[in-house]
């Protein structure tokens, strides 16, 4: 049997967190050692740094290891592509997900030179679900831009395509971080289903988002909480009706999540609550958490070359163009997306396409 890759640390380490954040987003596969519940991992640690308790430490199946390493140490040692094959493309896709991969394979079909580059691994959030029951087909002359990657390396492209993607935002409570898709969900209508027959589920957020996903998820759960930290629901008036007329589903205002509660097989066991007035915490029993705080896209390193909307999505016109010419956007980073799967790829479809237009008129 293959010895996995070992990843020795403790839960209170943030790089410890890190390195796992990355060999989960780059579908590695690890084991994962608590040294301080091991007290032979703890000896293994001392022994590899001269005495020293020096965290992660990461013992590799060919037996070589990398102590505290960073990202771009770690993308090394796994054989990570980081640089660009040839220093200019005809289109430059900032993104891996559904939309930047799904213009990539146009565009390449159009024999394009097609550069994607991707901060973590391709897949974007799709990458991380847990499993989508919802996609159809599985039943089961121009100078160009310029771009400047994290190596320092410039490239040259004639079109860049904006597919960055959004960020769920997140609570930061304790345990957050390793539960998420072990109980701790982003996505009610691609998760919900999983929780058929679950005596309880919480929906954190009482904006218009949790609590229509919450609504979405009574056809599932026995029970839905909404837990706001706010002294009221946010959500349009005909929603918060519907909520609290709703018999399988409760609400608790102005409570806040202080860590999530793993059982012993990994799985979201409960959550511990702060009451925001008197300070008093409890803790409620939960199969599954869904959290909708917001998004965030991710687009603070266009530096305001592009207009963005009021709330820093790209804008864009029907055509996927952008405010700069030749800079188009798509998928959930550009302002008025749906944020699903289904749209997400075909937006990349249709965005290779005016990519094509706009390159076709470049030649002309």
């Amino acid at each position: 049997m293959e010895q996995k890759l070992r990843v020795i640390g403790a839960s209170w380490c943030p790089d410890c967190k890190r390195a796992k954040t990355f060999l989960g987003q780059h579908r590695i596969e690890f084991d994962w050692v608590d040294m301080e519940s091991d007290p032979t991992a703890q000896a293994e640690v001392e022994r590899i740094n001269d005495g020293k308790r020096i965290i992660p430490t990461i013992i590799f199946p060919d037996g070589s290891i990398l102590t505290e390493p960073s990202n771009d140490e770690l993308a090394e040692k796994l054989g990570i592509v980081r640089e660009a094959a040839f220093d200019s493309y005809d289109v430059l896709i900032a993104g891996g997900g559904p939309t930047a991969l799904t213009t990539a394979i146009y565009a390449a079909r159009e024999n394009l030179k097609v550069l994607i580059v991707e901060k973590s691994a391709v897949g974007g959030q799709a990458g991380v679900t847990e499993r989508f029951d919802n996609y159809p087909g599985f039943p089961e002359g121009y100078a160009g831009l310029d771009v400047t990657l994290s190596t320092g390396a410039v490239v040259q492209t004639r079109v860049l395509l904006v597919a960055t993607g959004s960020t769920y935002r997140r609570t930061g409570a304790d345990g957050e971080a390793d539960l998420i898709g072990a109980g701790i969900h982003f996505c009610a209508t691609c998760d919900g289903p999983f929780y058929k027959g679950a005596e309880e589920v919480v929906v954190l957020g009482g904006g218009n988002s949790g609590l229509e996903e919450g609504l979405f998820l009574t056809q599932f759960a026995n029970h839905i909480t909404v837990i706001e930290r706010g002294g009221e629901l946010r959500g349009s008036k005909l929603l918060q009706d519907k909520v609290y007329s709703h018999p399988k589903m409760t609400v608790r205002l102005n409570e806040a999540v202080q860590s999530f509660i793993a059982n012993e097989a990994g799985q979201l066991a409960g959550v511990e609550l702060e009451n925001l007035l008197t300070k008093e915490r409890s803790t409620h029993s939960a199969k599954g958490a869904f959290i909708f705080i917001g998004l965030d896209p991710n687009t603070e390193w266009l530096n305001g070359t592009v207009a963005l909307d009021e709330r820093k999505f790209v804008a864009t016109d029907q055509m996927f163009s952008t405010s700069a010419r030749g800079v188009f956007a798509a998928g959930d980073v550009r302002s008025g997306s749906t944020k699903q799967l289904a749209s997400a790829v075909g937006e990349g479809a249709a965005a290779a396409i005016q990519i094509r237009y706009f390159l076709d008129k470049l030649e002309k």
